[in-house]
């Protein structure tokens, strides 16, 4: 699989992208909230994703390099569509999984012109309980370096019982391999997941949306994939025994998205 990566420069900073794919289609992918980014995965991210390099263009976005406490997700979709300007990406295709989700409805919301079909994975469009607790639980883990317990819940919150279970030797690895890199950058994104109230201006977003989802999802909740297709009027596809992490357990979730983005 051949990809490239690459700090792209904005006007007042910069960001980590992975480009792959030989068709002409452009596609956006936003990746959910994260303790590493994305820089050093583009081998990993280009083959999992490899299904939508038949037909696409696919830039994977990360986050700008300088964030501050406050920031939210609407910011972080204005730096998105800075990024499409500069590079004269237009009529694309968008991706969102969780808080790429968050970003990806914003996006579609104030910048019409670049989003031709929208994907809505494992996302909510406001606050509830369950995402309420989760941010909790890890802002107070990470910021009392507690990042075994962090890694940890983040696993049990997202993976099926089953994944959990199969992966649990594994688990110490886990923890060394996946905990943040920046714990105050990790905590300020953090934060930013709860500034998404998207839902009152739902009817502005003007292209075809597919939302998918998973029932048993510990970080969003299962209703909040389906409370954005009711409100859109959409289709939606729910997995009965997956979570937050059905994107990865799933082996057709890409090609759903990637039947409803041919069209």
């Amino acid at each position: 699989m051949i990809y490239h990566e690459f700090e792209w420069k904005l006007s007042d900073t910069q960001m980590d992208c992975i480009t792959f794919g030989k068709g002409t289609k452009p596609l956006i992918m936003i990746q959910g909230l994260n303790t590493r980014g994305i820089r050093g995965a583009g081998l990993s991210l280009a083959y999992l994703y490899r299904i939508f390099a038949r037909d696409h263009k696919v830039y994977l976005f990360d986050r700008r390099a300088d964030v501050w406490e406050g920031i939210t997700v609407r910011e972080l979709a204005a730096d998105v569509a800075a990024a499409m300007d500069s590079l004269g990406i237009a009529d694309a295709g968008v991706f969102g999984v969780s808080q790429g989700g968050m970003i990806a409805q914003y996006l579609a919301i104030d910048r019409p012109d670049l989003v031709s079909r929208l994907v809505l994975a494992v996302t909510l469009s406001r606050n509830n309980d369950t995402v309420e607790s989760a941010i909790g639980r890890w802002l107070e883990m990470t910021g009392q370096g507690r990042m075994r317990e962090l890694v940890a819940d983040m696993a049990a919150s997202m993976y099926s019982e089953a994944y959990v279970k199969r992966y649990k030797p594994f688990m110490p690895l886990l923890t060394v391999l996946q905990r943040p890199k920046d714990a105050q950058r990790f905590m300020i994104l953090t934060k930013s997941c709860l500034t998404c109230d998207t839902y009152g201006a739902l009817d502005r977003i003007q292209c075809p949306v597919f939302v998918i989802g998973g029932r048993q999802d510990r970080v969003v909740s299962g209703d909040a994939s389906e409370e954005i297709a009711a409100k859109l009027g959409c289709p939606i596809f729910m997995y009965d025994h997956l979570g937050h992490a059905a994107y990865e357990e799933a082996k057709d979730f890409n090609k759903r998205v990637y039947d409803f983005l041919k069209g």
